[in-house]
Protein backbone atom coordinates (compact mmCIF):
# COMPACT_ATOMS: atom_id res chain seq x y z
CA UNK A 1 0.00 0.00 0.00
CA UNK A 2 0.84 3.56 -1.21
CA UNK A 3 0.12 7.26 -0.02
CA UNK A 4 -1.03 9.58 -2.81
CA UNK A 5 -2.70 12.82 -2.06
CA UNK A 6 -5.47 13.70 -4.82
CA UNK A 7 -6.00 17.57 -4.74
CA UNK A 8 -9.04 18.50 -6.25
CA UNK A 9 -10.22 14.66 -5.74
CA UNK A 10 -13.77 15.18 -5.09
CA UNK A 11 -15.54 15.74 -8.26
CA UNK A 12 -15.01 15.17 -12.09
CA UNK A 13 -11.39 13.76 -13.03
CA UNK A 14 -10.53 14.16 -9.29
CA UNK A 15 -13.14 11.40 -8.02
CA UNK A 16 -12.28 8.92 -10.70
CA UNK A 17 -8.75 9.09 -9.96
CA UNK A 18 -9.82 8.90 -6.29
CA UNK A 19 -11.75 5.70 -6.71
CA UNK A 20 -9.60 3.64 -8.96
CA UNK A 21 -6.41 4.45 -6.38
CA UNK A 22 -8.62 3.12 -3.83
CA UNK A 23 -9.76 0.11 -5.86
CA UNK A 24 -6.22 -0.79 -6.14
CA UNK A 25 -6.33 -0.61 -2.39
CA UNK A 26 -4.14 2.05 -1.85
CA UNK A 27 -3.86 5.02 0.85
CA UNK A 28 -5.98 8.02 -0.19
CA UNK A 29 -6.48 11.68 1.11
CA UNK A 30 -8.31 13.97 -0.84
CA UNK A 31 -9.37 17.45 -0.86
CA UNK A 32 -12.18 19.57 -1.92
CA UNK A 33 -13.24 23.21 -2.04
CA UNK A 34 -17.18 23.51 -2.33
CA UNK A 35 -18.22 20.02 -3.87
CA UNK A 36 -17.61 17.30 -1.91
CA UNK A 37 -18.88 13.85 -3.27
CA UNK A 38 -17.91 11.29 -0.48
CA UNK A 39 -18.83 7.88 -1.64
CA UNK A 40 -16.47 5.95 -0.11
CA UNK A 41 -15.41 5.59 4.32
CA UNK A 42 -11.46 4.63 2.96
CA UNK A 43 -10.46 8.34 1.64
CA UNK A 44 -9.59 10.91 3.89
CA UNK A 45 -11.33 14.16 2.65
CA UNK A 46 -9.76 17.49 3.66
CA UNK A 47 -10.88 21.06 2.69
CA UNK A 48 -9.11 23.41 1.45
CA UNK A 49 -9.11 26.09 -0.97
CA UNK A 50 -6.09 26.04 -2.86
CA UNK A 51 -5.72 29.68 -3.65
CA UNK A 52 -5.73 30.80 0.11
CA UNK A 53 -5.29 27.91 2.16
CA UNK A 54 -2.11 25.87 3.47
CA UNK A 55 -2.61 21.90 3.76
CA UNK A 56 -2.64 20.52 6.91
CA UNK A 57 0.39 18.80 7.30
CA UNK A 58 -0.48 16.90 10.26
CA UNK A 59 -3.68 15.09 8.83
CA UNK A 60 -1.22 13.24 6.12
CA UNK A 61 1.31 10.34 6.20
CA UNK A 62 5.06 11.07 6.55
CA UNK A 63 5.55 10.15 2.89
CA UNK A 64 3.86 10.76 0.08
CA UNK A 65 4.58 8.94 -2.96
CA UNK A 66 1.74 10.43 -5.08
CA UNK A 67 0.49 14.01 -5.83
CA UNK A 68 -2.60 14.66 -8.51
CA UNK A 69 -3.12 18.49 -8.26
CA UNK A 70 -7.10 18.49 -10.58
CA UNK A 71 -8.43 21.91 -10.08
CA UNK A 72 -9.15 24.13 -13.13
CA UNK A 73 -11.27 26.18 -14.71
CA UNK A 74 -12.76 26.87 -18.71
CA UNK A 75 -13.02 30.51 -18.43
CA UNK A 76 -13.45 30.85 -22.64
CA UNK A 77 -13.87 34.44 -24.29
CA UNK A 78 -12.78 36.32 -26.89
CA UNK A 79 -9.19 38.32 -26.35
CA UNK A 80 -10.90 41.57 -26.54
CA UNK A 81 -12.83 40.56 -23.39
CA UNK A 82 -10.02 39.07 -21.88
CA UNK A 83 -9.28 40.77 -18.25
CA UNK A 84 -6.38 40.59 -16.42
CA UNK A 85 -7.32 39.99 -13.25
CA UNK A 86 -9.64 36.80 -14.79
CA UNK A 87 -5.99 35.73 -15.89
CA UNK A 88 -4.61 36.16 -12.79
CA UNK A 89 -7.52 34.32 -10.67
CA UNK A 90 -6.89 31.29 -13.23
CA UNK A 91 -3.14 31.13 -12.56
CA UNK A 92 -3.10 31.54 -8.48
CA UNK A 93 -5.39 28.63 -8.61
CA UNK A 94 -3.72 26.37 -11.58
CA UNK A 95 -0.26 27.50 -11.13
CA UNK A 96 0.76 29.07 -7.96
CA UNK A 97 -1.53 26.71 -6.39
CA UNK A 98 0.26 23.65 -7.43
CA UNK A 99 3.54 24.92 -6.89
CA UNK A 100 2.42 26.13 -3.11
CA UNK A 101 0.88 22.22 -2.43
CA UNK A 102 4.29 20.53 -4.26
CA UNK A 103 6.58 23.10 -1.88
CA UNK A 104 4.49 21.75 0.97
CA UNK A 105 4.71 18.21 0.26
CA UNK A 106 8.05 17.77 -1.06
CA UNK A 107 10.09 16.80 1.78
CA UNK A 108 7.27 13.66 2.14
CA UNK A 109 7.79 12.99 -0.95
CA UNK A 110 11.32 13.07 -1.47
CA UNK A 111 11.31 10.50 1.67
CA UNK A 112 9.00 7.87 -0.43
CA UNK A 113 10.80 5.61 -3.23
CA UNK A 114 9.64 6.23 -6.67
CA UNK A 115 7.03 9.11 -6.03
CA UNK A 116 5.01 10.59 -8.66
CA UNK A 117 3.78 14.04 -9.54
CA UNK A 118 0.69 14.14 -11.99
CA UNK A 119 -0.33 17.98 -12.83
CA UNK A 120 -3.05 18.97 -15.69
CA UNK A 121 -2.86 20.24 -19.16
CA UNK A 122 -4.98 20.83 -21.91
CA UNK A 123 -5.03 20.12 -25.64
CA UNK A 124 -5.50 23.80 -25.79
CA UNK A 125 -2.12 24.55 -25.19
CA UNK A 126 -0.23 22.80 -28.40
CA UNK A 127 -3.54 22.94 -30.72
CA UNK A 128 -4.73 26.63 -31.41
CA UNK A 129 -8.56 27.44 -30.46
CA UNK A 130 -10.70 30.64 -30.60
CA UNK A 131 -11.58 32.20 -27.62
CA UNK A 132 -8.76 29.72 -25.31
CA UNK A 133 -5.97 32.47 -24.83
CA UNK A 134 -6.73 32.72 -20.90
CA UNK A 135 -6.96 28.55 -20.58
CA UNK A 136 -3.92 27.93 -22.70
CA UNK A 137 -2.03 30.55 -20.96
CA UNK A 138 -2.30 29.09 -17.62
CA UNK A 139 -1.73 25.46 -18.65
CA UNK A 140 1.15 26.56 -20.56
CA UNK A 141 2.81 27.49 -17.78
CA UNK A 142 2.14 23.96 -15.86
CA UNK A 143 3.77 22.21 -19.47
CA UNK A 144 7.00 24.28 -18.35
CA UNK A 145 6.67 23.91 -14.78
CA UNK A 146 6.14 20.18 -15.82
CA UNK A 147 9.24 19.54 -17.49
CA UNK A 148 11.28 21.86 -15.35
CA UNK A 149 11.01 20.40 -12.34
CA UNK A 150 11.31 16.75 -13.99
CA UNK A 151 14.53 17.41 -14.81
CA UNK A 152 15.58 19.43 -11.05
CA UNK A 153 13.97 16.09 -8.91
CA UNK A 154 15.19 13.74 -10.94
CA UNK A 155 15.81 10.65 -10.37
CA UNK A 156 13.83 10.96 -6.67
CA UNK A 157 10.98 12.14 -8.08
CA UNK A 158 9.03 12.11 -11.58
CA UNK A 159 7.02 14.98 -12.89
CA UNK A 160 4.62 14.54 -15.88
CA UNK A 161 1.24 16.41 -17.11
CA UNK A 162 -1.84 15.03 -19.24
CA UNK A 163 -3.26 17.07 -21.72
CA UNK A 164 -7.05 16.11 -22.46
CA UNK A 165 -9.63 17.24 -24.94
CA UNK A 166 -12.90 18.41 -23.57
CA UNK A 167 -14.04 15.80 -20.95
CA UNK A 168 -17.38 15.14 -19.17
CA UNK A 169 -17.15 17.11 -15.74
CA UNK A 170 -18.44 19.57 -14.01
CA UNK A 171 -15.85 22.23 -15.81
CA UNK A 172 -17.13 21.37 -18.89
CA UNK A 173 -21.01 21.57 -17.95
CA UNK A 174 -21.29 24.68 -20.07
CA UNK A 175 -20.01 23.36 -23.01
CA UNK A 176 -22.01 20.27 -23.28
CA UNK A 177 -25.24 21.05 -21.27
CA UNK A 178 -27.00 19.25 -24.27
CA UNK A 179 -27.24 16.40 -26.07
CA UNK A 180 -26.70 18.59 -29.38
CA UNK A 181 -23.79 19.87 -28.05
CA UNK A 182 -22.58 17.18 -26.82
CA UNK A 183 -23.26 15.47 -30.18
CA UNK A 184 -21.27 18.46 -31.97
CA UNK A 185 -17.87 17.68 -29.90
CA UNK A 186 -17.91 14.55 -30.17
CA UNK A 187 -18.63 14.52 -33.68
CA UNK A 188 -15.35 16.23 -33.88
CA UNK A 189 -13.29 13.99 -32.12
CA UNK A 190 -11.58 11.36 -34.55
CA UNK A 191 -13.01 8.79 -32.04
CA UNK A 192 -16.45 10.34 -32.06
CA UNK A 193 -16.68 10.35 -28.64
CA UNK A 194 -16.36 13.16 -25.54
CA UNK A 195 -14.24 11.79 -22.57
CA UNK A 196 -15.29 10.29 -19.70
CA UNK A 197 -13.42 11.09 -16.23
CA UNK A 198 -12.27 7.78 -16.27
CA UNK A 199 -10.20 8.17 -19.32
CA UNK A 200 -8.07 10.60 -17.75
CA UNK A 201 -8.42 9.05 -14.82
CA UNK A 202 -6.78 5.77 -15.86
CA UNK A 203 -3.62 7.53 -17.78
CA UNK A 204 -3.12 9.22 -14.08
CA UNK A 205 -3.27 6.41 -12.16
CA UNK A 206 -0.03 5.28 -14.89
CA UNK A 207 1.59 8.22 -14.58
CA UNK A 208 1.26 7.79 -10.94
CA UNK A 209 2.55 3.94 -10.54
CA UNK A 210 5.56 1.70 -11.20
CA UNK A 211 4.51 1.05 -13.99
CA UNK A 212 5.59 4.09 -15.56
CA UNK A 213 8.91 4.55 -13.75
CA UNK A 214 11.01 5.50 -16.68
CA UNK A 215 8.69 7.98 -17.90
CA UNK A 216 9.32 11.53 -16.74
CA UNK A 217 8.86 15.69 -18.05
CA UNK A 218 6.25 14.09 -20.67
CA UNK A 219 2.96 15.92 -21.39
CA UNK A 220 0.67 12.93 -21.99
CA UNK A 221 -2.37 13.48 -24.72
CA UNK A 222 -5.27 11.80 -23.75
CA UNK A 223 -7.62 13.71 -26.18
CA UNK A 224 -9.19 10.61 -28.41
CA UNK A 225 -6.53 11.86 -30.89
CA UNK A 226 -7.79 14.89 -31.47
CA UNK A 227 -4.63 17.11 -30.92
CA UNK A 228 -2.88 15.03 -33.62
CA UNK A 229 -5.97 13.92 -35.99
CA UNK A 230 -8.55 16.71 -35.30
Amino acid sequence: MKNYLVIGGSSGVGHALVTALEAEGQNVVATYNTNLQQDTAQVKFLKLDVTTDSLDLESLPDQIHGLAYCPGSINLKPFHRFKEEDFLSDFQMQVLGATKIIKQILPRMKSAEGASIVLFSTVAVQKGFTFHSQVAMSKGAIEGLTRALAAEFAPAIRVNAIAPALTQSNLSQKLLSTPEKIQYHSDKNPMKKVGAPEDIAEAALYLLSDRSSWVTGQVLKVDGGFGSLG
